[in-house]
């Protein structure tokens, strides 16, 4: 047993070593295709990072999980490597059965510098122009707005080699692109302001002051957002009171049953 703690220590860095190694960067030749497991969970894992973190804090912001259908899209159009919007965003019952608008951010750069950690962080850190009280932005705001829009909870992402990007001047890019469903709305609030998850839809849980509800996320587990390999298994309401309440429970029957067996030896006496 006192090997525990050590053991524990060790896990935790080794996730965490993990963890940033595969979301740092990728070799010249190696950008991932959209069915590799360690770019979906970089993708995922930052997404929801963010989400769980914004400031203010978010009553209502639901967990995000990986749609194959969304990634498809998002590849699709990478190919194109043009630093625009899909045209076809306007059309989304052709791109998506589930959804009625499909939200997309974009970034290039090049191909050394990519990572999904570096291109998702250029996103939320619009939030610098971005004032929640009124509303407004100074400048651009819309890829924040939408990383941590609350009602957004598919994400699906692609990354292309681009020899050039039309629009851009720099060769040899990676050209990275998310798409969302549904789509985020600024210029309208991106999310409720208040206690992490009172505002969560009904019978959803709280992981990571997120909403998740294995119905709508069609998942039995979800990962930490901190060590991505952690599994995290959510329990009913139920359940978690039982567990919750049987160690007291065994605790009292034990003490009554102590109690018991000393008055009997005393009235023995």
């Amino acid at each position: 047993r006192a090997r525990c703690p050590s053991m524990r220590v060790t896990l935790a860095l080794t996730a965490w070593t993990v963890s940033v190694v595969s979301s740092y960067s990728y070799s010249a030749n190696s950008l991932p295709d959209i069915d590799n497991e360690a770019f979906i969970k970089d993708c995922v894992r930052i997404h929801n990072k963010f989400r769980s973190e914004v400031k203010p804090a978010a009553s209502d912001m639901l967990y995000m999980t990986w749609d194959p259908v969304l990634a498809q899209t998002a590849k699709a159009w990478a190919r194109k490597c043009q630093f625009s919007h899909n045209v076809q965003l306007k059309t989304p019952h052709l791109l998506h059965p589930n959804f009625t608008s499909l939200g997309e951010n974009i970034w290039s750069g090049t191909q050394s510098i990519f990572s999904v950690s570096s291109a998702i962080t250029s996103w939320y850190n619009e939030v610098e122009y971005y004032d929640f009280k009124t509303r407004r932005c100074s400048k651009v705001c819309g890829h924040y707005t939408q990383v941590v829009w609350a009602d957004s909870y598919k994400v699906g992402c692609a990354v292309q080699f681009c020899p050039t990007v039309t629009g851009l001047t720099f060769p040899n890019a990676a050209h990275f692109i998310c798409n969302y469903g549904p789509a985020g709305n600024y210029p309208t609030l991106p999310y409720k302001k208040g206690s992490t998850c009172s505002a969560c839809p009904q019978n959803d849980n709280c992981l990571d002051n997120l909403c998740v509800s294995t119905q709508r996320d069609k998942l039995t587990r979800y990962y930490s957002i901190v060590y991505p390999d952690w599994p995290i298994y959510i329990r009913n309401r139920s359940l978690s009171l039982f567990f919750i309440v049987s160690p007291l429970v065994l605790i009292l029957a034990a003490i009554i049953t102590i109690l018991v067996k000393y008055k009997h030896l005393v009235l023995l006496d």
